[in-house]
C-alpha cells in the first residue's frame, strides 16, 4: 500500500453517514413519535463517530471489515427509525452509503485544495466549508429525492432491486477506492491529487448509475400500471358492449311475453288460470331488473351489476339521474361505475351475514359538481391514509388497486376528484366532477 497522507478524517465520514441516513429517515414513514426518532438519530450520531474515530488506525487488512460494520450502522439506524420493509430499508442504506461517500470526498479534496496549495489554515473556516459543501450536496439530494420518490416503487421493491443496488454501491466504492489498497493496477494511482479526483469521480458516477437504474426501474413500472390499467378499461367496456346485447335480448323477451299474457287473458275467463296469469306478471314486475336513468350507457352497466349482483344475494339501490353523464364517454362510464360496483361486489359477497350485503349507488347535482357516490356495507371500519388504497384479500396483491387507480384516472381527466371513506361500517368511493 502506497502512503498517502491527509485522509478524509474519520468523523467527517461518520457525519456525512448520519447526514446521508437522516435524508431517508425524514422521508420515509416513522416507527415512533417525533422525539423519539429524534433521540435515536442523535444516539446514532454518536455510535456511528465513536466507532469510526475509533477505528481510524485499524491495520489495513480490516479495513473492509470496518466499513462493512460502518454501513451495518447506517442500516440499523434506517431500520430503527423508520417503518420500512428490511428490503427498502437496505435499498436506501446503499444509496445513502454513496451519498456519504461522495459528499466526505468531495469536501475532503476542496478542503485540501484550499488548505495545501493557498496556505490557508485555520479550524473555523475549515469547519464553515465542511457546512457549506454539506449543506449543497445533502440539500440538494434531499430535494432530488423527494422530486422523484414514488411510494409505488417502494411498496413493489423486491430483493432483485436491492442486490442491485448493492452490487452498484459496492462497485463505486472499490473502484473509489483502489488507489488506497493497490498501487499497481490500471484503476489505481499514486498520486495524491489523482486519488482523490477518482474517489470523488467514482463515488459520483455511483451514483448516477443507481439513481439511473432506479430511474428505469420506476418507468417499467409505470408502463406495467399503464398497460393493466389498460387491460381494465378494455375489459369494462367489453363487459358493457355484452351487457348491452344481453339486456337487450331480455327487454324484447320481456315486452314479448308481457304481450303474450294480454293475449291470454282475453282467450279464457278461468279463474284458476286468471290468478296464474297474475302471479306470472307480478313475476316479472318483480324481476325487472331496474328504472330507466336516462343514459343508456348507465342501464346497461346497473341492469348487469345487479343481475350479478342477485345471484349472489347482493342488494344493489340505486337513485340516478344518468343525464348528468351524458357529457362523458361510453368507457369512461364503464370505467368508474363497472370498477367501482365490482369492487363493492367483491367486498359484499364475502359477508356471512345476507341482510349485510348491501350497496348503494348515488348519482346526483350537487351544485356545479356531478356526484357519484358507490357506498357498500363492510365488517369492521379501516383507517385510509391519504394516497393509499385499501387492504385486499386477494391472493393477486401485486395487481391490486389498478381499479380505483383509473376510477381517479377517469375522474381526473375530466377535472375532478376521487376520495375514499369508510365509517360506520360503510365503504364509499366518492367521485366529484365539474359539470361540462
Amino acid at each position: 500500500m502506497i502512503e498517502i497522507t491527509g485522509d478524509i478524517p474519520r468523523i467527517y465520514t461518520a457525519l456525512a453517514e448520519w447526514l446521508a441516513c437522516v435524508i431517508y429517515i425524514i422521508m420515509l414513514p416513522k416507527r415512533w413519535n417525533k422525539w423519539m426518532t429524534v433521540a435515536m438519530c442523535v444516539l446514532g450520531l454518536v455510535i456511528q463517530s465513536a466507532f469510526l474515530v475509533l477505528t481510524e488506525n485499524v491495520a489495513i487488512i480490516l479495513w473492509i471489515p470496518v466499513m462493512i460494520a460502518a454501513v451495518g450502522l447506517m442500516y440499523g439506524l434506517i431500520l430503527l427509525c423508520t417503518a420500512s420493509t428490511p428490503v427498502l430499508a437496505g435499498y436506501c442504506c446503499a444509496k445513502a452509503f454513496l451519498v456519504a461517500e461522495f459528499a466526505a470526498s468531495l469536501e475532503w479534496q476542496i478542503d485540501s485544495f484550499l488548505w495545501k496549495f493557498l496556505g490557508i489554515e485555520s479550524l473555523f473556516l475549515q469547519i464553515v466549508l465542511l457546512a457549506l459543501i454539506f449543506e449543497i450536496v445533502f440539500c440538494g439530494i434531499y430535494f432530488f429525492e423527494r422530486k422523484m420518490r414514488s411510494v409505488s416503487f417502494e411498496k413493489q421493491l423486491t430483493v432483485k432491486e436491492l442486490v442491485s443496488a448493492v452490487a452498484i454501491a459496492v462497485s463505486a466504492f472499490l473502484f473509489s477506492n483502489m488507489s488506497y489498497v493497490i498501487t499497481n493496477s490500471p484503476f489505481s494511482s499514486a498520486v495524491l491529487a489523482d486519488t482523490f479526483h477518482m474517489r470523488t469521480i467514482g463515488d459520483l458516477c455511483g451514483l448516477v448509475i443507481l439513481y439511473a437504474y432506479q430511474t428505469r426501474i420506476c418507468e417499467y413500472m409505470v408502463e406495467k400500471e399503464l398497460s393493466a390499467m389498460q387491460s381494465v378499461y378494455k375489459k369494462q367496456y367489453d363487459q358493457y358492449r355484452y351487457y348491452q346485447e344481453s339486456m337487450e335480448m331480455i327487454h324484447i323477451k320481456y315486452h314479448d311475453l308481457k304481450h303474450q299474457i294480454t293475449g291470454l287473458r282475453g282467450v279464457t275467463d278461468e279463474a284458476q288460470r286468471k290468478a296464474w296469469l297474475d302471479q306470472l306478471e307480478h313475476e316479472l314486475d318483480e324481476n325487472r331488473l331496474m328504472e330507466r336513468t336516462g343514459n343508456n350507457v348507465l342501464d346497461t352497466i346497473l341492469a348487469a351489476k345487479i343481475f350479478q349482483a342477485r345471484k349472489n344475494g347482493i342488494r344493489i339501490t340505486c337513485v340516478a339521474d344518468g343525464k348528468l353523464l351524458n357529457f362523458m364517454h361510453v368507457t369512461d362510464i364503464c370505467t368508474i361505475f363497472g370498477n367501482a360496483l365490482d369492487n363493492a361486489i367483491e367486498s359484499v359477497v364475502t359477508l356471512e351475514d345476507p341482510d349485510k350485503r348491501m350497496i348503494h349507488v348515488a348519482l346526483s347535482r350537487q351544485k356545479n359538481f356531478v356526484l357519484i357516490n358507490v357506498s357498500n356495507y363492510i365488517a369492521e371500519d379501516m383507517v385510509l391514509e391519504k394516497g393509499t388504497l385499501p387492504a385486499t384479500s386477494k391472493r393477486d396483491r401485486e395487481n391490486h388497486g389498478y381499479g380505483l387507480k383509473s376510477i381517479r384516472q377517469t375522474a381526473e381527466k375530466y377535472k375532478g376528484t376521487m376520495s375514499l371513506r369508510a365509517k360506520d361500517h360503510w365503504f364509499e368511493v366518492r367521485i366529484l366532477i365539474p359539470e361540462q
